[in-house]
């Protein structure tokens, strides 16, 4: 057997085993190591130095500092206990609005998903908040679990992600400028998401029933004292994190600290911060980043050897024979993506598949930016789309139990064709993307 057919083996052997439900790290570096000792004709020493070497890339990666500190921060802010406050103050502020309380629950689900970027903290916190608040209103249960679960996955798309973070890291682009670039995306899917709720309850009030008089008539004062005591803190503290990435007033790893500074005082200020509390978050931190780090560990090194068994060019040469457009070969990397969204998670479709298809961009004239852009869209739906979709599967585990899994499934369909009419957009009109880091980066 040839180098290149090891190489495609290799890489079937990994989907085959991933799919069993091996641990998808450690399933890399196995695979690593076991076909680099083939590569190398049994010889054990540049298969550990190559081992080694990847370990090190990871270690001393700048980029991947940031991420245990926007994780910490995302802990301390989920547990600062601040979601309720901010759901009441920005529910007062929506009341007029058709579908208000859908309306509230986006708008708190994209400030906290942006916080925190943990999709299932966001899911079930705002599942156990907001999701029984909208059924006692007289909400449709299938509307209101498409808004829990759509809205909890914002923090993925709209900075300070971390899921671009790693894409940087991944594919060699600037996280400065991804943040940039995927900041008016994020904002256009909120939006979407918002006007498909408004135009829903103005077309079937029974949907989303105005809520009573007595609740929407708040003086304006308490409104304004709610927003200040709550909105407004968290929206200043993810702002001054952002502001700083953007304007190169820090990098993205001093503006983590930042975040994760400010986040510690924002939790003191509420009188939620205690040891206890404290030392959980660090212990998640530390078991997040080690599952972020050992999983590039493995990709750098199963992505080395396979480009050492020559497996990357029999896949840049099979799409290149194809001749395909770059329209067709966006549309043919997403879909494979979208597919991929069922069984994996965004990590590994990040670190792992994504880097197969980096290689063809310059042949197909892409941007790698652009490209990333497009996949942080796409990998909304990974968390929506049946049948492993964890998004619904963490709101089942929290909402009543007369609320069953095929009416959450139900619920997300229509956020799923908003997501992908999101990314026609961007596609059309790809300025949404790339106007603010041109004018802030002369890209």
């Amino acid at each position: 057997m040839t180098d290149p057919q090891l190489g495609v083996l290799m890489l079937v052997l990994f989907v085959g085993l991933i799919m069993l439900g091996f641990p998808i790290a450690f399933t890399l570096m196995a695979m690593g190591v076991g076909f680099a000792f083939l590569a190398f004709d049994g010889n054990w020493e540049p298969v550990m130095a190559l081992l080694v070497q990847r370990t090190w890339s990871v270690m001393t990666n700048d980029i991947l500092i940031s991420v245990p500190l926007f994780v910490f921060m995302g802990y301390i802010v989920e547990r600062a206990n601040i979601l309720d406050r901010l759901f009441r103050s920005i529910q007062l502020a929506a009341g007029g609005l058709p579908g208000s309380l859908a309306v509230a629950t986006l708008i708190t689900c994209a400030l906290f998903a942006t916080a925190t970027g943990i999709v299932g903290a966001v899911v079930t916190l705002m599942g156990l908040l907001a999701f029984p608040a909208m059924l006692r209103h007289g909400y449709d249960v299938r509307l209101s679990a498409g808004v829990v679960c759509a809205g909890g996955c914002l923090g993925i798309l709209i900075p300070p992600s971390i899921m671009l973070i790693l894409y940087g890291a991944t594919a060699g682009v600037s996280p400065v400028q991804l943040y940039a670039g995927a900041l008016f995306p994020g904002l256009m899917l909120a939006g979407l998401y918002i006007l498909y709720v408004m135009v829903r309850a103005m077309l079937n009030p029974k949907l989303a029933p105005p809520l009573p008089l007595e609740e929407r008539n708040v003086p304006v004062g308490t409104v304004i004292y709610e927003l200040l005591t709550s909105f407004m803190p968290l929206a200043l503290l993810i702002l001054a994190v952002l502001g700083a990435i953007m304007f190169g007033l820090a990098t993205p790893s001093e503006a983590a600290a930042i975040g994760a500074l400010g986040a510690l005082i924002l939790a003191a200020a509420y009188r939620s911060l205690n040891f206890e509390k404290l030392k959980e978050s660090v212990y998640l931190t530390a078991r997040t980043s080690a599952m972020v780090g050992w999983l590039f560990v493995g990709s750098f090194t199963f992505s080395a050897v396979f480009a050492i068994l020559g497996g990357d060019a029999v896949i840049k040469d099979f799409v290149v024979g194809l001749d395909l457009s770059p329209f067709m070969f966006l549309l043919v990397t997403q879909i494979i993506i979208f597919i991929l969204g069922w069984p994996l998670e965004w990590t590994e479709i990040i670190v792992i598949f994504v880097p197969i298809f980096l290689p063809l961009l310059d042949h197909f004239g892409i941007d790698p930016l652009f490209f990333g852009l497009l996949i942080a869209l796409n990998i909304q739906t990974s968390f929506l789309s049946p049948p492993v979709a964890m998004a619904p599967f963490y709101l089942k585990g929290v909402a009543p139990k007369e609320v069953n899994i095929n009416d959450i499934f139900a619920g997300v369909m229509p956020f799923i064709f908003l997501v992908i009419a999101s990314m026609a957009l961007l596609y059309a009109f790809p300025q949404i993307g790339l106007w603010l880091p041109q004018q802030i980066y002369g890209r």
